[in-house]
This record gives structure tokens, C-alpha cells and sequence, in this order.
């Protein structure tokens, strides 16, 4: 995608809305110049249809899809530690699902960093969610569950029911797609917006391609994917 557009209409308004459309984005993320204002309208030109021309440029963002290259650093936790997050959050698993869904496997394994927890039962779909925004809560409560007595962070990694490796394939799967109809149509595709980790999964896919190339605007946890043929 372009970074910056002309677009007209017959107030600035009416430009700027008409340019926000082409680019699928918000307002918060471009910038604004009136190129051509209504009022400032010369006596010949009086009789002319009148036309405001606005630039549009989208805005950088300096953090851009730093989860390619830098995520959150990463704490060893101590064996002491990693033991404790694994206590803390079997414990709670328990309980939970002593109330929620008694038959529920689940398993907690301990790695340098924190825990992979794994859950599986097929009634669970609710503790997933719409694009997995349910699972994320709870990986994020389970996440404070395991740090509870830990001077470290306790990184947690959930899934459910194989969810993300479902999802993973269908994004890689959107991801060729997209690839296609960019490349027939000439013309950008801006995704809807999606996880950090959801948005990796579309960039590795296409990092190795010849015709397009992605790029991340906006802010979280509207922050989207776009992908644009490459530039020439």
C-alpha cells in the first residue's frame, strides 16, 4: 500500500473521508494536509466545479510488528520458580474445572521461560471465543495465576482444544489467498485486525514472496496487516 494518497471531494470533509476509504483505515492513523481548499476559489475559477484536494499519509509506527524481531524479553525462571507457576496455576485448573467442566484434561509443562498449559475437551468452545479473544483472556488470568508469588514474569502459553494450530493453518491459508488476489487485482488488502501473534503468522507466511509484502498500521488492539505488491 501507498503511504500517502491524493483524494478530493467537494469539502474537506468529503476529501478526507473519500481518502480514508481507499487506504481502510482510520483516521487517527494518517496524516492530514489540505492541498486545495474550498475557499480559496480565484474569480476565474468561480464557475468551476468545485474540488478540495487532501493528502493522506499514513502514519509511521515506530513499534512496527516488533514481535518479528523483538518480543517481550524473556526470563529464565529458576527450577524453584518454574515448579511454584506450575503449582499455582494446577492448582487453579482444579478448581475451575471441578465447577466448569469436572471430565476436562488438561496438562502443565514447565519451560525456561514459564509454562505451556494444554486443555482439551470438545464442550470448551466457549472458553475460546470469537478469533480465540476468550482464550486470551484466560491465558492472560492464568498468566497472573502463575506469577502469584514470583518476583519474575511467568510467561503462559495456552491452547485449546488444538485451536491454534487450526487457526494457524487457516491464517496461512488466507494468507496465499490474499497473495492471489493482490496480485491479480494490483490493489492492497488490508486485513481485519488480529492478535500480535496472529499477525506473525500472516508476515512469515509472505516474507519469502516475490510479488508482495506486508506491513502492520494502526494501533493495538486495532492494529491490522497489509499487503501491497512490491514496489519496483
Amino acid at each position: 500500500m501507498d503511504k500517502s494518497i491524493i483524494s478530493e471531494g467537494k469539502t474537506t470533509n468529503e476529501a478526507i473521508e473519500n481518502g480514508l476509504k481507499k487506504l481502510n483505515v482510520s483516521k487517527n492513523m494518517v496524516d492530514i494536509k489540505v492541498l486545495e481548499n474550498e475557499e480559496k476559489r480565484s474569480f476565474f475559477s468561480i464557475l468551476a466545479p468545485r474540488v478540495v484536494k487532501v493528502q493522506l499519509t499514513l502514519k509511521e509506527n515506530k513499534n512496527e510488528e516488533n514481535y518479528n524481531k523483538k518480543e517481550k524479553k524473556e526470563v529464565e525462571l529458576s527450577a524453584e520458580e518454574q515448579e511454584k507457576a506450575k503449582n499455582n496455576v494446577e492448582k487453579f485448573l482444579k478448581e475451575f474445572f471441578e465447577k466448569v467442566q469436572n471430565d476436562t484434561e488438561y496438562s502443565v509443562e514447565t519451560v525456561c521461560s514459564g509454562l505451556n498449559v494444554d486443555i482439551n475437551n470438545p464442550n470448551l468452545g466457549f472458553l475460546i471465543g470469537y478469533r480465540g479473544e476468550t482464550l486470551y483472556a484466560f491465558q492472560n488470568i492464568l498468566t497472573a495465576v502463575a506469577s502469584k508469588g514470583i518476583e519474575n514474569r511467568v510467561r503462559v502459553i495456552l491452547n485449546i482444544e488444538g485451536y491454534k494450530e487450526k487457526r494457524q493453518k487457516a491464517l496461512e491459508e488466507l494468507a496465499e489467498k490474499l497473495e492471489k488476489t493482490v496480485i491479480k487485482t494490483k490493489k492492497s488488502v488490508t486485513l481485519e485486525p488480529m492478535q500480535a501473534y496472529e499477525r506473525k503468522i500472516i508476515h512469515t507466511k509472505l516474507q519469502n514472496s516475490d510479488k508482495v509484502e506486508t506491513k502492520s498500521i494502526g494501533e493495538d488492539p486495532r492494529r491490522r496487516v497489509v499487503i501491497s505488491l512490491k514496489r519496483k
